[in-house]
């Protein structure tokens, strides 16, 4: 995982019907359609719609969004939006860098960041809104007795000592060629 991204991801491997259905919830959330013609994309990158979705999903969230301005206006909508996913428990490593959306470099991993919001959704029972993608899983927690944690004890695992008769004869951990040594 280079970057500390999955390969996927670096590769810029974009999914259709993943931006589809990220649209698609971004339009339901909004309640108004994306611009007919214009490429998922390029509607998103100005951080205008982002910026607007924020604000739906938690009111005020982003004080000032810049509908004008130059290059530097609209990458700080993209850094706004950034900020308010953290803020509303969205984990940094599922963000986006504001060059993958601005210079369309990595589009897949801002549809990944979308998705990632869309699941942060349902961990605020105030929004009462559309989701997007899987419910998270809860907790499930167990209660075990004394009787039924020590009787674990007794039972000797497979990577304690016997492994079926595998060895590793064969195996050669040495040098392989013999490595001179300068004149």
């Amino acid at each position: 995982m280079p970057g500390g991204r999955p390969l996927w991801q670096v590769a810029g491997k974009r999914d259709p019907e993943q931006e589809l259905e990220a649209q698609r919830w971004i339009e339901a959330v909004l309640g108004e359609r994306f611009p007919p013609g214009y490429a998922f994309e390029d509607v998103l990158r100005d951080g205008v719609v982002l910026c607007r979705l924020m604000n739906k999903l938690w009111p005020g969230i982003i004080p000032k969004i810049n509908y004008c301005g130059g290059d530097y206006k609209m990458m700080d909508n993209i850094n706004m939006f950034q900020k308010a996913c953290t803020q509303y428990g969205v984990p940094d490593v599922d963000l986006f860098q504001t060059v993958d959306l601005w210079d369309k470099k990595n589009i897949a991993f801002v549809t990944m960041t979308i998705f990632a919001l869309g699941r942060t959704a349902y961990k605020h029972p105030e929004w009462r809104g559309p989701y997007l993608g899987p419910r998270p899983s809860e907790e499930h927690k167990r209660d075990w007795t004394e009787q039924q944690l020590r009787a674990g004890e007794s039972i000797i695992g497979l990577q304690a000592g016997q492994n079926k008769g595998a060895t590793q004869s064969g195996q050669n951990f040495g040098a392989t060629r013999k490595i001179l040594l300068g004149k």
